[in-house]
């Protein structure tokens, strides 16, 4: 039988980081490590600013969703839970109009796991609140192993539930293709390796990060004119449109793809898209559509981001 060691959990985290704001912070505002929070609560994180002023006050970590721009504030915290570092975050949530609060603590108190889920029942759907602990591992002699789990989050499908009551047949459907849509792909491991899962709405488009603020993946779906869109679009940076532009050929070798290029001079966005005629009344169809998507969107990001 093969000889297995004994996974043990490290319980006192100030033994790898001594200091909240000189050693934690620093860790984790590193891309390798910011990374692994945004797996965790399934967010595209770009680092803006650490210690970050907020009046008299510093917000450990201020940042922004890459693909949309939501900004995002993170409050350490090497130890339980407190009333004052709730009320720190809420401050700083307000300060920095943050739609992403993000609680990074050693232990989370049931008091304060309460409290995190009354502020997400009782915030829009464009406010969401999370609470992580982080937690150590190490296996015999090895170098020890961080983990972020999630004891709070956003109740996204209640949220969605009661912004649906209102909505309209074709918005309804669109709900119900991207929610069909993630919920194939993400049994995709090399897809659930490139994209994190998204939060399903009734707009016509769906939005992915691809690793930086420049640009991202939309889909976008055409029910007009039963078209399937894929494009990476590029929100204000016209040099990068031109950059991209100049390795045409190689992009499209690679992907053996061919994408409709669009500079859009007289927009500040440019777009570089590729399109499936696709028929949306037909379910049966759908896990063809999804195939598709899955295929081109991994295709486009793994050979886009070597130019970005």
């Amino acid at each position: 039988m093969a000889n297995l060691s004994r996974l043990e959990e490290i319980k006192d985290l100030r033994t790898v980081w001594p200091h909240e704001a000189l050693d934690f912070t620093p860790w984790l505002s590193q891309d390798d490590n910011i990374t692994l929070l945004a797996d965790a609560v399934g967010l595209d994180i770009t680092i803006d600013e650490t210690e970050s002023s907020v009046g008299d006050f510093h917000v450990d970590i201020f940042a922004s969703e890459t693909d949309t721009n939501r900004k995002i504030i993170i409050e350490n915290q090497l130890e339980d839970t407190n009333h004052d570092h709730l009320g720190k975050l809420i401050t700083y949530a307000s300060g920095k109009s943050a739609e992403v609060i993000i609680w990074v603590v050693k232990h989370a108190r049931e008091e304060h796991k309460a409290a995190i889920e009354w502020l997400n029942n009782h915030t829009d759907e464009k406010i969401g609140f999370f609470l992580c602990e982080i937690k150590l591992y190490r296996i015999g002699s090895s170098e020890p192993a961080v983990k972020f789990e999630v004891i709070e989050k956003p109740n996204d499908w209640t949220k969605e539930v009661k912004k649906n009551e209102s909505t309209n047949e074709t918005q309804q459907q669109r709900y119900d293709y991207w929610v069909a849509f993630q919920d194939y792909a993400f049994q995709n491991k090399k897809f659930a390796k490139e994209f994190n899962r998204r939060k399903p709405s009734i707009h016509h488009w769906m939005d992915f990060g691809v690793g930086s603020s420049a640009c991202h993946i939309a889909v976008s779906q055409i029910q007009k004119h039963n078209e399937l869109d894929v494009e990476l679009y590029i929100s204000e940076n016209k040099e990068l449109f031109h950059a991209l532009l100049q390795n045409k050929e190689l992009i499209e070798a690679e992907t053996n793809l061919t994408f409709d290029w669009r500079e859009l001079p007289e927009r500040k966005a440019s777009r570089i898209i590729i399109k499936k005629d696709v028929d949306y009344s037909d379910k049966k169809q759908w896990n063809e559509q999804f195939d598709w998507l899955i295929d081109v969107m991994v295709k486009m990001k793994t050979a886009f981001k070597k130019y970005l």
